[in-house]
């Protein structure tokens, strides 16, 4: 459980690190209350920056804990405010469990609806240099969309397998299908360097 939750953490702050915002966009109170908790919590720093651990975790016998589902829709409504003001093209939400995914993905359509775009749970996460795979293995993920951006995350994933099959997938090939994704997800050219430039445990 304890490693599960690092993994979350660590692939939701390498989404917020690369968004270099501070500040969520979503609308009505409650949800940019909440957003901008999920937000601070995680900060800009390094793409395996963790989220506090004190986030979550109450200040006092007063204080008010924010439960993990609370704070994962948050994240969405944020990343779905986001995808509807044309500041990113595809947005993801931290990688869950099925049964995690399961007590939270009607809310999140629901959510998804209130911004005007679309979700998709992949099972099958694409996995690129971007991020170490073991973030999202046995995972699942939701796609945050507009348009026909669903349709060009799945041909990326099919050039994936094409060059997997040739025995190509490697050196710059297997490098431009990461900077590839990136881009799709907003990324700047400097921060998918960066990305790549990481170390993958």
């Amino acid at each position: 459980m304890l490693r599960q939750r690092e993994a979350s953490s660590k692939f939701d702050a390498a989404q917020h690190s690369a968004e270099g915002r501070g500040e969520s966009l979503v609308k009505g109170t409650g949800w940019r209350t909440l957003a901008l908790i999920v937000l601070a919590s995680v900060g800009c720093g390094s793409p395996a920056e963790e989220a506090p651990a004190e986030a979550l975790a109450p200040v006092g016998a007063q204080s008010t804990q924010i439960d993990q589902r609370s704070y994962r829709l948050g994240s969405i409504g944020a990343f779905a405010e986001m995808v509807d003001a044309g500041v990113k093209r595809l947005a993801l939400s931290a990688p869950l469990t099925a049964t995690e995914m399961d007590a939270l993905v009607h809310e999140a359509e629901r959510i998804a609806g209130d911004h005007n775009v679309e979700i998709y749970r992949e099972t099958d996460f694409l996995v690129t240099d971007l991020f170490s795979a073991d973030l999202t293995e046995g995972k699942q993920v939701l796609l945050i969309f507009r348009g026909d951006t669903r349709q060009e995350y799945e041909e990326l994933k099919a050039e994936k397998i094409r060059l997997e099959g040739m025995g190509e997938y490697e050196g710059e090939a297997r490098r431009a299908v990461a900077r590839r994704f990136g881009a799709l997800l907003s990324y700047s050219d400097e921060k998918i360097e960066t990305l790549l430039a990481q170390p993958k445990e």
